[in-house]
């Protein structure tokens, strides 16, 4: 079969062919050529990144420092703190033994004291009827003076008659039944307890009634 002759719009046609052949090639030869670039400059960003996220030996060391530095500081003032409440524990505690050894520090003396007390007492209930009134009147007031020295060092007398028995400052030397009071009720005094500056220094010895048979 013979070739048909070619028109001249045929020869345009395959021009235009052939230029947009040309086109696309050139058109495919720019796309690759700017994602050759595209992916380069991601590599130099990652790269980029990649090289900052890389550990610095001497920031790390800096901030080791940093934290270890801090670290001591917090501790220093945590014991700097404690030290603190430490010594006021301490003087609070100075301060109070040497509070208590100042009341009490005559509380042997007192003891030592109490004895002559008693015998005062005694030899001024006991006075027979005949003697001096002079005579009674230097017992009473020699005893009136003992009593106020004592109570002027913070001493106080424990003189519990009818009171209800209280075995923190009243020794019990006998129960007797008794209808009239109530069980547990001091009935008498045979001794006075005496208190130094609220410490019990003597207990008072008394007798207790019990409920009656």
């Amino acid at each position: 079969m013979a070739k048909e002759p070619q028109t001249p719009m045929d020869d345009e046609l395959a021009r235009h062919e052939h230029e947009a052949e040309g086109a696309e090639q050139a058109a495919e030869k720019v796309a690759e050529e700017r994602l050759m670039e595209g992916e380069l400059e991601g590599l130099i960003n990652d790269e980029e990144t990649l090289d900052d996220s890389v550990d610095n030996p001497e920031a790390e060391m800096l901030a080791a420092q940093v934290d270890e530095l801090e670290q001591s500081l917090a501790d220093a003032k945590d014991q700097a703190l404690r030290a603190a409440a430490e010594a006021q524990n301490v003087r609070r505690r100075a301060e109070q033994e040497a509070e208590k050894a100042r009341k009490f520090a005559l509380e042997k003396f007192v003891k030592e004291l109490l004895p002559v007390v008693d015998s005062l007492e005694k030899a001024l209930e006991t006075m027979e009827e005949g003697a001096s009134e002079v005579h009674r009147e230097g017992v009473s007031m020699t005893l009136k003076m003992q009593l106020d020295v004592l109570n002027k060092f913070g001493v106080e007398s424990i003189e519990p008659h009818g009171e209800p028995f209280d075995p923190q400052v009243h020794e019990a030397m006998t129960m007797v039944p008794n209808p009239d009071l109530d069980p547990n009720t001091v009935m008498d005094v045979m001794q006075k307890g005496y208190l130094l500056n609220g410490r019990l220094v003597r207990p008072a010895m008394v007798v207790v009634s019990k409920k009656a048979d």
